[in-house]
């Protein structure tokens, strides 16, 4: 939620299971990028905006959290122009869901650093997703281009980004190489999986993100 903005990154939290309370908002916050953890309480939300936080990025927020805080729903498809003065960004989703160890430990890197947060976020027609940008001004030469891509096989660690398995974390255990018919009535290429909890389910591949490991 909220467009954007800019301001030096500070990480409030030890960790990403952490939430976000109101006492981890200092008044030195004022025009900074908070990060947090797991989630954030509603408080923590209206400290923020009162101190002047210009952004805010955690694990998820509680939905009922999210429209007291506002005043009104919105809707999920599309969010990036409510008025209000601060950006919110989720990295995993609406709850109380942890925010993944090396999304956490980018952002602790980037402490520090000047950055740009959008919230702007849209699902249909077009998928457009919030962003952090900062800019890197270290020595890149040794990056080789590609070697950070990630390609699903077995043992491969994914979280599921659609219902009924949202947010739930697991490992692929099969990629059948068979198009099967979803409840839509589509032919599409799935995977199994062994969630967290010990559940076997099979899912849409696009239904599952990719969690990187290294």
């Amino acid at each position: 939620s909220g467009g954007e903005r800019r301001g030096h990154i500070r990480v409030a939290v030890a960790d990403g299971n952490t939430v976000l309370e109101a006492s981890h908002i200092q008044d030195s916050d004022a025009g900074k990028i908070v990060v947090g953890g797991s989630s954030l309480t509603l408080e923590a939300l209206q400290r923020a905006s009162e101190v002047g936080v210009s952004g805010l990025v955690v694990g998820a927020v509680r939905d009922v959290d999210l429209t007291q805080f506002l005043g009104y729903d919105i809707g999920v498809a599309i969010t990036g122009q409510e008025k209000i003065n601060l950006t919110l960004i989720c990295t995993e989703g609406f709850g109380r869901l942890p925010m993944a160890e090396r999304t956490f430990q980018l952002l602790k890197s980037l402490e520090g650093q000047f950055a740009s947060v959008n919230g702007a976020t849209q699902i249909r027609a077009g998928v457009i997703r919030p962003e952090l940008i900062v800019s890197h001004t270290g020595d890149l030469s040794g990056h080789v281009a590609g070697e950070d891509v990630l390609y699903l096989e077995i043992g491969t660690p994914i979280r599921v980004i659609r219902e009924p398995y949202f947010g739930q974390l697991g490992k692929v255990t099969e990629l059948p190489s068979q198009l099967q018919v979803v409840g839509s009535g589509a032919e599409v290429r799935v995977l199994r999986a062994r969630l967290e909890g010990g559940e076997e389910v099979t899912v849409p591949r696009a239904n599952v993100e990719i969690i990187a490991t290294s």
